[in-house]
């Protein structure tokens, strides 16, 4: 985990983020956007509440290692006490940066007055930012970022008032997504609402929205003049984005390539996550690593089927041709 020790996260163009991802971001994940170049990553956003009634899901969104670093814990909440009591717990266990999410647009969240709620009216706001300077003040200056969205509805663009009043409270850095929370994730990302916030602010933006690829997050540098970027379903689309992104790949990768990546990924969830949930995810994980190929309707149904790591291993041969594909229900399958 990071060191408290430490007194500057990397943000920069040449240093893209990894977002806090929820289902996804976990350790092994982390781990393999990092080998691929994320400067940093965020855990998967953590209740605060969950975190001081010791919720049994709480302490897997908090596994790390020595190598995630530096890492940001995402907190959600609505309530100031919470939300302090989080930041102290954890900083007294390492965790040296926190991000406070204002930008969930999922509706049980959004209800509690967590997540977008937090963005929803003028009151709203203004505990926001109360939330925020008392997580600065228990986290210290420079280690408490925010993560919002442009407004709560249509035609409510809030996106700078916001950003204002989140720098007045002491946020060290901000990341906007440029859609409402009552969009979700349809529409379009409004990049020229993230070039406002930035014009509006002294202290670093980074973006977040419809990066889905290298070339996608150059323009977005380019057209806004944030402060760096962070990769979102960019990412679980292809982890490969943050090599792409930083000039370490010039070509898209050939099967082999993408085998290897398929093996890592298997290779970090067995060393460091749940057995039975982490061969769950890979089987979220893997289709869309592979959309591209000619065969991949066959490798997808292979991986809805399998049960064993002895199968993502088959599917990885499959991909670079070492072995072919086996169907649903051969030896395999079994338990290992």
């Amino acid at each position: 985990m990071s060191s408290s020790t430490e007194q500057h996260l990397p943000i920069g163009v040449d240093s893209p983020w990894l977002a806090p991802l929820a289902g996804y971001s976990d350790l092994a994940f982390r781990l393999l956007c990092r080998e691929q170049g994320a400067a940093v990553a965020c855990t998967e956003m953590v209740s605060a509440k969950g975190l001081a009634y010791r919720s049994p899901g709480t302490a897997p969104l908090l596994e790390t290692c020595p190598q995630d670093s530096p890492l940001v814990v995402q907190l959600f909440g609505a309530e100031e006490e919470f939300l302090v009591r989080g930041v102290a717990e954890l900083s007294g266990r390492g965790f040296a940066w926190f991000d406070l999410n204002a930008g969930c647009p999922v509706p049980k969240v959004v209800k509690t007055g967590a997540g977008a709620g937090m963005i929803r009216t003028v009151e709203d706001r203004a505990n926001l930012a109360a939330i925020t300077r008392a997580m600065v003040r228990e986290a210290g200056e420079g280690r408490v970022g925010v993560k919002f969205r442009m407004g709560f509805h249509a035609a409510d663009d809030t996106a700078v008032e916001t950003a204002l009043l989140l720098q007045d409270a002491g946020a060290a850095w901000l990341t906007i997504h440029p859609r409402y929370a009552r969009q979700g994730y349809a529409g379009v990302s409004r990049w020229e609402v993230t070039r406002k916030v930035v014009e509006s602010v002294s202290i670093p933006v980074i973006a977040s929205g419809d990066l889905f690829s290298a070339e996608d997050a150059h323009r977005c540098v380019a057209e806004t003049g944030v402060s760096g970027v962070m990769f979102a379903r960019g990412a679980l689309r292809d982890p490969l984005v943050f090599a792409k992104y930083l000039g370490r790949m010039n070509e898209e990768p050939d099967r082999n390539a993408l085998a290897a990546l398929v093996r890592r990924h298997a290779e970090l969830c067995r060393t460091y996550g749940d057995q039975h949930r982490s061969l769950l995810k890979m089987r979220t994980f893997v289709p869309r690593y592979v959309k591209n190929l000619e065969d991949a309707s066959n490798l997808r149904k292979r991986l809805i089927a399998c049960k064993t790591w002895s199968c993502i291993e088959e599917v990885a041969a499959a991909i670079d041709g070492s072995a072919p594909v086996k169907t649903a229900g051969e030896p395999s399958d079994q338990k290992e």
